[in-house]
């Protein structure tokens, strides 16, 4: 039976989420096809616009990206303590952005309304959007709708763009992190399209790296581009929310795992592996073996044992695969 994405995300186990979205048609997101030998290159930058875009709106940051031919995958990272601290105005703008504002909302701004009843209605109205500003499907809503209706205008036809829904992943542990966005960021050199990280364009890494993909589409004067979630490394403080581990150290693990896969010389692994490596203790070829076939091994949660356990109890699933531990050691 289809689970509802809502019981999927549970944000007392984990903020992190891997989302991933495939076209239906033959015809391409992005790339060259072969069957109508059009290049539809140009779409990968629309994603990649439109996203940023998102995400200065939604308080949702976004941690790893690739866009592929076909589909693509983000590793979103939802800031529940930001969302909770808007104000209404401030939802209200933010939300407004994106969608007309209700006659009874904009009555409510300008103090208008003539009973607390017609208060309270549009409280509940505003308490609904801030609820979908830190909501996934609501995102990908945002995103795919827009892609869609834009693919759709310019093959001159109608109709479904993308699958039925968008799949995710919620990654329960730094492990689990740390594994799907290096996936993530390798998807372009496994399928061939770049043959090293420095040139894998639109991907989290590439963008990280030569500090691109400024997006032309803004929100307002009030809202500007929101970088990638940032690395913190050992520098963990109470009031600080990052990714837990060194940008540096990251993008020497994704290059290095990137000119292996993409040489196919795993027999001959370099002993200049990376330090991440050395400090969580990893195995090369396991590590080689999860950041090859991640997204095809692992589905629904992933994590260890504990973790896996304790998100089946907060989502009222009766258990997880005990596939889906991840196993690095």
């Amino acid at each position: 039976m289809t689970q509802s994405r809502q019981s999927q995300v549970s944000l007392s186990d984990t903020p992190y989420y891997h989302c991933i979205s495939r076209c239906v048609r033959r015809a391409y997101l992005c790339g060259e096809d072969k069957y109508t030998e059009k290049s539809f290159e140009h779409r990968r930058q629309w994603v990649v616009e439109r996203m940023h875009y998102l995400a200065s709106l939604f308080n949702i940051d976004i941690c790893a990206y690739a866009i592929m031919s076909n589909h693509y995958h983000l590793v979103l990272h939802i800031d529940e303590q930001h969302n909770e601290s808007l104000t209404h105005e401030e939802v209200c703008d933010r939300w407004c952005q994106l969608y007309s504002k209700p006659v009874l909302v904009e009555r409510w701004q300008s103090e208008q309304t003539t009973s607390e009843a017609e208060n309270k209605a549009a409280l509940t109205i505003i308490n609904g959007w801030r609820g979908r500003l830190a909501d996934i499907s609501w995102f990908m809503r945002c995103l795919n709708e827009f892609i869609a209706r834009k693919a759709n205008k310019e093959d001159e036809c109608s109709g479904r763009f993308w699958e039925g829904r968008f799949k995710s992943q919620a990654l329960l542990d730094e492990d689990a992190l740390l594994t799907c966005m290096a996936y993530v960021d390798l998807n372009p050199i496994r399928a061939k399209m770049a043959a090293s990280v420095e040139t894998s364009e639109y991907t989290s890494a590439y963008e990280r790296i030569h500090g691109v993909a400024q997006p032309q589409e803004k929100p307002s004067d009030l809202y500007h581009k929101k970088p990638l979630f940032g690395f913190i490394g050992d520098e963990i403080q109470n009031d600080t929310q990052g990714i837990p581990f060194s940008l540096l150290d990251y993008i020497e693990l994704v290059d290095w795992s990137g000119r292996i896969i993409r040489e196919d010389k795993r027999g001959a692994i370099s002993s200049q592996r990376p330090r991440i490596l050395s400090t969580l203790g990893l195995d090369n070829d396991i590590w080689l073996s999860l950041a090859s076939s991640f997204g095809k091994d692992y589905h629904g949660a992933v994590g260890s044992l504990e973790a896996l356990a304790a998100y089946a109890g907060n989502t009222g699933k009766r258990w997880i695969a005990s596939k889906n531990q991840l196993r690095l050691h």
